[in-house]
């Protein structure tokens, strides 16, 4: 939802149909009885399974029921007598519900009267015992309703779902209201009740988002603070602490990050929880927890603070203390020496309280190492775009900093949707203000560029496309680079974002964030991209090199606002009409001669303290081959494509799967040993095989943070950086 969504508001119906029929087939099309449609053309059987599939979700509206069971009440087909489903809730309060579905792919369905007289024909033969017209499905569900209804008073409620806006005309609720009287003349037993689409649409939506925690916590010693926010405050042994990491990533869902993974700083928390668990308490700040309610059982009426306090959290998420829970759950796995571990908690009741929550949230995580990146996952806007990615396009969309974001075919982070939000926008200044880091993203206010590119909300299909094109001219660019050399080979790493601008504003962008539930946009423009960059590459280089001469450094020109624009208007001035002459590609690589010894990679990057301890790094699959060899072994653990910086010169990589600490090139072929790679080769690179956040490698990191490998001597190689 957009800001006017997060008001109260919703989205307008051509959004609301189109993210309802995405979220019904995904969910419905393996659940409802389909085989009647078998030999349809596609155009045909779209609408009947999107029709049952609403049937379905107000039936699940009205009774609570899963989506199976809802799917398991409808009977709509041949000889279904008006009556798309049947729901029967039965037990101490039963109710019977007879569902009629009204679909359109326009959000413009017909309220018909003479639909309204078939649903109270279907209700008279249940009602006279004639089951025999109903189809086998509708007979068999129809003689259990009449059962439940001959019980006594059993309240019957006819629902009509129209996939529409507005009410219904008041002929078709006054043809509702004459039936119900014939037979409510013996009491009040049957109603109706109609269901349009914002309804439906809430409902989805309501679907799609993650599952409330309930935790349990048992307190002694504790004390509670009854206002002005009932809170609580004591200690929890470790085994129950481990057992909330089993709720997953749910736990954490109004913590500014999720659990890091593995750490130099978690791993001497899960060294003390497994050689010194009585020490833990004195060592660790504890955990805050945030819930919506809370249920307490008392073990002692008279002395309750002399006995322990159990507590059920309703809502509960951890707001400050994940890589503690996370600690404590991997130390529990190695041993059973940690469940003496006695953990410091405090819980506090916010009742639903969203301003109040943030608030602590954003107090709690003060103390730590807490940037402008982890804020803006308080931004409602941000939890606004997850749910339109999921609910547009089945996408996820990682905001908080963790140790694992979306696979690219799942899904993207927040760091890699704002470049490419940058890139995508018709001023360069973006680029090139988040060529030297990507802090500047983050930045709020006139100047900054986070509400620039965040407000109002970008559409989930601006985003993903822009997303995918950002991906193309990484690619296109990894697979250009060994063919570049100096200035060449320098703005291959440097002019990342200034070429994609620039790729951007080549392509036709004008239907970039329509919706387009088939990606045709992103098909079209990512096969455009690799001839974009191939002919962008040499034309930037010279245009640089006309504009500020070939001694000028790369870097420094990328990183620039007004030289990027200079640069940019000049580019796009140069005829790119089919035959016109090439400016020569002076920087392409030929035969060369030998190269002095290079800088080592993880050298730069410790003695520049480019990267922040505990940054999270991710295996890249760059290289067909060996992505392969490996692909069946990462996924058997997710951990092993998941590593974690440490500023240590000869083995800064903290592998997530073992927690042991390796060169890049050391741990690339321990990995390649583990996945009994026998055609592995005898060597690598392991800084080009491990990428942050930003997609960059660590070798290209290291080239980026030499400035002087772009001002080679004019007769000197450049150098290349190496482990």
């Amino acid at each position: 939802m957009n800001a006017k969504q997060a008001a109260g508001a919703v989205p307008n119906m051509d959004t609301q149909v189109r993210q309802v029929g995405n979220a019904l087939k995904s969910v419905y099309s393996s659940l409802l009885e389909l085989g009647d449609l078998d030999g349809m053309s596609e155009d045909q059987r779209k609408p009947r399974l999107v029709s049952r599939a609403l049937t379905a979700q107000a039936v699940r509206i009205v009774t609570g029921f899963s989506p199976a069971e809802a799917a398991a009440t409808v009977i709509d087909g041949h000889a279904d007598q008006g009556i798309d489903a049947i729901a029967v809730v039965d037990g101490p309060n039963p109710h019977v519900y007879l569902v009629q579905g009204k679909w359109s792919p326009e959000g413009r369905a017909a309220a018909d009267r003479k639909a309204v007289l078939e649903l109270f024909a279907g209700l008279r033969l249940i009602d006279d015992e004639d089951f025999a017209p109903f189809n086998p499905r509708g007979r068999q569900l129809a003689e259990y309703a009449k059962s439940v209804m001959d019980r006594g008073p059993v309240p019957i409620t006819q629902v009509v779902v129209l996939m529409r806006p507005d009410e219904p005309g008041e002929g078709f609720r006054q043809g509702l209201v004459t039936g119900e009287q014939a037979f409510n003349r013996y009491g009040e037993r049957l109603d109706h009740r109609i269901i349009l689409a914002p309804e439906v649409w809430a409902s989805v939506r309501k679907d799609l988002a993650p599952e409330p925690v309930r935790l349990s916590a048992t307190l002694f010693p504790w004390f509670g603070i009854s206002s002005p926010y009932e809170s609580y405050q004591g200690v929890v042994m470790a085994e129950e602490i481990a057992e909330w990491a089993k709720s997953g990533s749910n736990l954490f869902n109004l913590n500014i990050r999720n659990p890091l993974g593995r750490t130099s700083i978690n791993n001497a928390l899960i060294e003390t929880l497994t050689q010194e668990p009585a020490h833990f308490w004195y060592f660790n700040n504890g955990i805050t927890v945030l819930c919506d309610a809370v249920e307490k059982a008392h073990q002692s009426m008279l002395a309750p603070q002399h006995r322990p306090l159990t507590l059920t959290l309703h809502n509960a998420s951890v707001v400050n203390g994940a890589q503690t829970v996370r600690s404590v759950a991997e130390a529990m796995a190695v041993g059973v020496t940690a469940a003496e571990a006695q953990i410091g908690v405090r819980i506090i009741v916010t009742g639903k309280r969203e301003d109040f929550a943030r608030d602590t949230t954003d107090a709690t995580n003060r103390q730590n190492s807490v940037g402008p990146r982890d804020r803006i996952a308080l931004d409602p806007v941000q939890a606004a775009i997850l749910e339109e990615m999921r609910a547009e396009l089945g996408l996820e969309y990682s905001v908080r900093r963790s140790e694992l974001d979306p696979p690219e075919e799942t899904g993207c982070s927040v760091v890699e949707a704002a470049c490419a939000l940058a890139c995508a926008h018709p001023d360069s200044q973006y680029s090139a203000r988040m060529a030297t880091t990507l802090d500047v993203l983050w930045e709020r206010g006139s100047q900054g560029i986070y509400d620039m590119l965040f407000r109002p909300q970008p559409g989930a299909y601006l985003l993903w496309n822009a997303v995918q094109v950002l991906r193309s001219v990484r690619r296109s660019l990894h697979q250009l680079r060994s063919r570049y050399e100096g200035r060449g080979a320098a703005l291959s790493e440097h002019g990342t974002y200034l070429i994609s601008h620039l790729v951007f504003r080549r392509l036709d962008t004008e239907a970039i964030d329509e919706p387009d539930p088939t990606l045709e946009w992103a098909t079209e423009a990512v096969a455009r991209v690799p001839h974009l960059v191939a002919e962008l590459l040499p034309a930037v280089a010279a245009a640089i090199d006309d504009l500020y001469t070939d001694r000028s450094r790369i870097q420094a020109v990328c990183a620039d606002v007004v030289r990027c624009r200079e640069v940019v208007a000049q580019v796009l001035q140069t005829p790119t009409t089919q035959g016109a002459r090439p400016k020569p590609d002076k920087y392409r690589r030929v035969p060369a001669q030998r190269k002095p010894r290079r800088p080592n990679a993880v050298h730069v990057l410790v003695d520049k303290a480019v990267l922040e301890e505990g940054t999270p790094l991710t295996l890249t699959t760059a290289y067909p081959l060996e992505a392969e060899a490996l692909r069946d072994w990462l996924a058997q653990n997710q951990k092993r494509s998941l590593a974690t910086w440490t500023n240590h010169r000869t083995k800064p990589i903290l592998w997530g799967a073992d927690g042991k600490q390796y060169s890049p090139s050391g741990l690339i072929t321990r990995m390649w040993e583990l996945a009994e790679w026998k055609e592995r080769p005898v060597a690598n690179q392991g800084t080009a095989r491990w990428v942050t956040a930003s997609g960059e490698t660590l070798a290209a990191l290291a080239w980026r943070t030499l400035g002087e490998l772009e001002e080679p001597d004019e007769d000197a190689p450049t150098p290349s950086v190496r482990d």
